[in-house]
């Protein structure tokens, strides 16, 4: 498996709050972290970055626990909620930080798998049989809505509300995640996204840039295309390929 990432300031914002990071454990796994921070342009960056850099860290350090061997879904929990909690006392110890957060997708590649944790309204799509879904489900207001029935999805994506958040690391103590397991293939493709990129493309959009690309130069079409089209956020995407 290769995995391949990028983050972009996008076209109108001043700093880029979002953080990603990727890479491999001892017995082939292959994993990538990315966050949408905020709360301010400080705080915001700060909550990505100590949430992305703690999950990684955790994951390699965890990795060698003998529990975790076979509990995937553990193992990636226990991470975030690590992260969860290292955001949260900065986030009451210093004045200016006050109140950040962030989104996180966190995945691990093993035996055939994507194991897939979130929060937030950050996302994972697969690709295979050349058709792209989503995986993870929005912890938003807007998503929220959706589910009640009082909107449609066509209208959700143009909702003045989109962006607020339901679910977010690092504001409490305790952080309600959502796991999915799903069957990764030959050819299959895993995307992983903020929403500066999910705003502006859509599923079927997506799988047109994945037949017809691949490795960094999927990764560098992506971002350019959001951007093409506003750039109103930042963007930020991870590719893992079978």
């Amino acid at each position: 498996m290769e995995v391949y990432s990028r983050t972009d300031r996008g076209i109108v914002r001043s700093s880029n709050q979002d953080y990603c990071k990727t890479g491999s454990l001892p017995d082939g796994s292959v994993w990538a972290v990315v966050c949408d921070g905020m709360g301010g342009a400080n705080g915001g960056s700060t909550a990505s970055r100590i949430a992305v850099e703690t999950i990684a860290e955790q994951l390699k350090e965890l990795y060698n626990i003998k529990k975790y061997h076979d509990d995937v879904e553990g193992l990636i929990k226990e991470a975030i909620a690590i992260a969860n909690q290292r955001v949260y006392d900065m986030s009451l110890n210093i004045y200016s930080l006050s109140g950040m957060g962030t989104t996180v997708v966190t995945v691990l590649m093993r035996d055939g798998f994507a194991h897939i944790v979130h929060a937030g309204d950050s996302r994972a799509y697969l690709y295979e049989n050349g058709s792209v879904r989503q995986i993870t489900k929005d912890h938003s207001m807007v998503q929220e809505l959706v589910d009640l029935g009082r909107i449609t999805p066509e209208e959700a994506r143009d909702h003045p509300n989109k962006n607020i958040i339901t679910r977010a690391l690092g504001t409490r103590t305790n952080l309600r995640t959502d796991y999915n397991k799903v069957p990764f293939g030959k050819e299959s493709v895993l995307l992983i996204c903020t929403d500066g990129l999910s705003n502006y493309l859509t599923e079927d959009d997506i799988a047109d840039f994945i037949n017809e690309n691949k490795g960094m130069e999927l990764v560098e079409r992506l971002v350019e295309q959001a951007k093409s089209m506003g750039g109103g956020d930042n963007i930020t995407v991870a590719v893992i390929e079978s």
